[in-house]
């Protein structure tokens, strides 16, 4: 790998750095940014997404030597001190290790299933918005065994920074779609043999510890609805069966990225 000394913050070589703070910017570019020596490390190691560029201090270049040296590719990599690396990309959180991602095309819901084997869980989230439980709910997939991810409208973007930092670089490796035709689109999965499963905090729903997974399905499809009105009307409509999680009745309900760890625990469970 190419590694170049930057020691000024205008040098142009580092320009897709100084736009960091500009989500819409870097979408319009068409690229991402990893950060932190472990999501830096799993974008090194993507099969579906390339690196551009890196900017990391000394220390996090040591750090990245194994992965640099395998990477199948030649990328710049560009060596700066830590205060002139918070210069230029204007916040704190990088820890001397970043990555410029290239967004490849959007994989199509056919191309997910077709990579999907039998007896496996799906994560379908509508409308969750915040980048942390869009980051944790692929944490979350990633380890209980989800086999990949859709994703409505009005869901957080998995490759924004804060989601995919959140995420340890779960959104790297968990394959995740957009479903544009919602809720109708969902019917792919059922033709596919998949069981809809809605959770809810609708105490008429079933009880999660009571649920048994219908022994003719594919797999399950868990569906996740937004942080403040939970899944809509239109889709607990599609879901084959609504399912709650028992808590105590001094608590409303769990946030939605720990309520998907403990939905996806305990499913995982009844398919192995």
């Amino acid at each position: 790998m190419p590694i170049d000394r930057i020691t000024d913050s205008d040098d142009p070589r580092v320009a897709d750095f100084r736009a960091l703070p500009d989500a819409v910017l870097l979408r319009e570019r068409n690229v991402f940014v990893a950060e932190g020596r472990l999501v830096v490390k799993r974008l090194l190691r993507a099969t579906r997404f390339r690196p551009r560029s890196l900017l990391v201090t000394k220390a996090a270049l040591i750090a990245l030597e194994h992965e640099l040296a395998i990477y199948p590719g030649v990328v710049p990599v560009y060596l700066a001190t830590p205060d002139l690396i918070e210069r230029i990309c204007g916040f704190k959180f990088h820890r001397g290790c970043l990555a410029i991602g290239e967004r490849p095309a959007p994989l199509a819901m056919d191309k997910i299933l077709g990579g999907v084997s039998l007896h496996n869980l799906l994560v379908v989230a509508e409308r969750i918005s915040d980048a942390d439980n869009v980051g944790s709910i692929f944490r979350n997939a990633s380890a209980f065994g989800a086999a990949a991810v859709v994703l409505s409208k009005g869901c957080c973007d998995p490759l924004y920074r804060k989601a995919l930092r959140t995420s340890m670089g779960a959104c790297l490796q968990v394959p995740f779609t957009i479903l544009n035709d919602w809720p109708g689109g969902l019917d792919i999965l059922r033709r596919c043999g998949y069981y809809l499963v809605a959770l809810t905090t609708d105490t008429k729903a079933s009880p999660l510890e009571r649920f048994m997974i219908p022994t003719e399905t594919r797999g399950v499809a868990l569906l996740f609805g937004s942080e403040g009105d939970g899944l809509s009307e239109s889709v607990l409509a599609w879901a084959d069966s609504s399912l709650r999680i028992n808590i105590e009745t001094t608590v409303d309900s769990l946030n939605v990225a720990t309520a998907s760890a403990v939905a996806l625990y305990h499913l995982r469970g009844l398919m192995h």
